[in-house]
């Protein structure tokens, strides 16, 4: 790594974001399967495009057929997947753009190190308190079947941990809330930060 320099950039990420008429930052999407992390993120960054505002979402399923193709889902693999998705929505964020990941992440330790990449107020927790309850009952790929059957080791929330989140920034449910209310409050929440207008 001593042959390694950072290169410093002429235009600055403020110059980046300005040009978009917005800041910069993260929303990180986590909680369990089925919680609506991809619905939802989904659904906010069509309100966000059609707001004029720019914007790149990550999911965790499309991840992995390509940055992350090489990782399966031990806790080692789990970590190297949000650290590589940590990385890359940094580089969005630093060319102006609100950046949307949608990732189980269950680890409290790999959301502090995404956060700790980004400026004060830049990353934006997201958590899907969705009960496990209606995770399971929706089951949209057939996934908690399966590792209550045994066939998939290491699922988050049957035979992995998920540590909730103490303090999100924002918190939905959506067994109590629709896709609406739930990107409604998004949008609440990021004028209210004046990260959008």
């Amino acid at each position: 790594m001593s042959n390694i320099v950072w290169h410093h950039h002429k235009v600055t990420r403020a110059d980046r974001a300005s040009n978009k008429n917005q800041k910069p930052c993260l929303l990180w999407f986590t909680g369990l399967s089925g919680s609506g992390k991809s619905t939802i993120a989904n659904a906010l960054d069509v309100a966000l495009h059609e707001r004029g505002y720019h914007t790149f979402l990550l999911d965790g399923d499309n991840v992995r057929h390509g940055l992350c193709k090489d990782l399966g889902f031990s806790d080692d693999d789990r970590v190297e997947n949000i650290r590589r998705i940590g990385e890359v929505s940094k580089l969005f964020a630093d060319a102006g753009l609100i950046v949307l990941s949608a990732f189980i992440s269950p680890f409290t330790s790999d959301r502090r190190l995404v956060r700790n990449l980004f400026p004060a107020g830049e990353f934006i927790e997201v958590f899907m308190d969705t009960p496990l309850d209606t995770c399971e009952d929706r089951d949209p790929k057939g996934l908690y079947q399966k590792a209550r059957a045994g066939e998939i080791k290491h699922f988050t929330g049957i035979t992995s941990p998920y540590e909730a989140p103490e303090r999100p920034e924002v918190r939905l449910d959506t067994s109590a809330m629709t896709v609406e209310q739930c990107v409604e409050s998004l949008i609440e929440y990021l004028r209210h930060r004046e990260l959008i207008k």
